[in-house]
């Protein structure tokens, strides 16, 4: 039974829309050479593609019957490639084989063959060396896909399944596809280029904070220890939290929780020394300049774009479940996870931590007194995970 005619314009249509929405070169490429195969009936279909690292090309994807797969990454071609430049030479919409012969039709619509094109212009040659690595590419027909003039990749189409040639209304729709997947192609390199970018900056961000974790620690001696403690305990709850079900967190949240962790204390570089290190009870003012560390820390942070979770984190980590923390009063739900969790977190430590006027709770009586203290100071739902983590033997 003969294949289902294909509408090339409806497939243009969808395979334009979908394409937009890909943001990685490699899966885009990837489901395009897919559907070619499986739509247009075709044995094998590849794409070389530009590697702007490297300044040459790739054949990024080869996909096709078994036994005729070229293996992904092995070829790669350079600007003196035959096939390269001649697509580099002059923008070309598609090149195919007709009884042996190169048939090209550029931009312009002038088809040029083999036969008649002079040896003055070197193209005959060129056109020649184009025949002869065809056949190992598995392909009999090639389309360039140009972005303002640059050559983004070759689309490489092997024969029909029912070995008749391509027709004209064929080769256009390849062509126009191409166009599409030029624009794709590129907006994909960009975006990866803007992330890789954001990537690099959160990492220099990190280091940043980890320093500043640091000299937060060397200012105040309690701390020594601490914010790594409360950073690893709250990390700890956030996933057990996950991981029974309790809660489902946004992307990106447990790199939030880590610096939010490592910077809950920020505010303290702004608490006068004598405060911080005294080691007696602290008068009614000092105990108010001590509470203002949450928002001074959150002022500290204030000018970074994109880190509102967790400079949440740093500036409610000792708000109150029943609405008598600070520095807003907030209550119940309206206390920002991060900053639920970190509050358990924080507590924990200080519990189970030698002080200069007292000893250290053991983690046994820590877990209960922060049970009683369920829908007063604490969340239940980090609580339930620090309890859970506890019977597990991970605390």
């Amino acid at each position: 039974m003969p294949p289902t005619k294909i509408d090339y314009k409806r497939e243009l249509e969808s395979a334009s829309k979908g394409m937009i929405l890909i943001h990685d070169p490699r899966l885009l490429i990837k489901l395009i050479v897919r559907s070619l195969v499986q739509k247009v009936h075709i044995q094998h279909a590849g794409m070389i593609l530009y590697d702007p690292d490297k300044d040459s090309y790739v054949l990024s994807i080869s996909r096709g019957e078994i036994g005729e797969r070229i293996p992904e990454g092995l070829i790669r071609f350079n600007k003196t490639n035959p096939l390269i430049k001649l697509f580099n030479q002059k923008e070309y919409k598609y090149i195919f084989e007709n009884r042996h012969a190169i048939v090209v039709e550029d931009i312009n619509k002038l088809l040029w063959k083999e036969s008649v094109i002079s040896n003055g212009n070197g193209i005959k040659q060129l056109l020649h060396s184009v025949s002869e690595q065809l056949p190992k590419l598995n392909a009999v027909a090639c389309v360039p896909a140009y972005h303002q003039h640059m050559l983004m990749a070759i689309l490489l189409l092997g024969e029909k399944d029912d070995g008749s040639r391509f027709d004209q209304e064929e080769l256009d729709f390849f062509s126009a596809l191409a166009s599409d997947v030029a624009m794709a192609i590129r907006n994909a390199q960009l975006f990866e280029d803007l992330k890789r970018e954001a990537d690099r900056n959160r990492n220099l961000f990190i280091q940043t904070t980890i320093a500043l974790g640091s000299a937060i620690e060397a200012k105040d001696t309690y701390t020594h220890g601490h914010t790594e403690r409360v950073t690893k305990y709250a990390l700890a709850i956030g996933r057990q939290m996950e991981a029974s079900g309790s809660y489902i967190f946004p992307h990106k949240f447990f790199e939030n929780l880590y610096i939010a962790g490592l910077l809950h204390d920020i505010g303290k570089i702004a608490i006068p020394e004598y405060i911080l290190t005294k080691q007696d009870k602290l008068t009614p003012e000092e105990y108010e300049i001590m509470k203002s560390h949450t928002t001074r820390g959150a002022e500290i942070l204030s000018p970074l774009t994109g880190f509102e979770e967790v400079i949440n984190g740093v500036k409610y980590h000792h708000e109150r479940y029943d609405g008598t923390g600070y520095p807003e009063g907030f209550k119940g739900e309206d206390i920002p996870m991060i900053a639920a969790i970190i509050a358990v977190a924080d507590a924990f430590d200080a519990m189970t931590t030698d002080r200069p006027y007292r000893k250290g709770l053991s983690k046994e009586k820590a877990i209960v007194e922060i049970r009683e203290c369920i829908n007063k100071q604490f969340n239940r739902k980090p609580v339930d995970a620090l309890i859970e983590l506890f019977h597990k033997g991970e605390f």
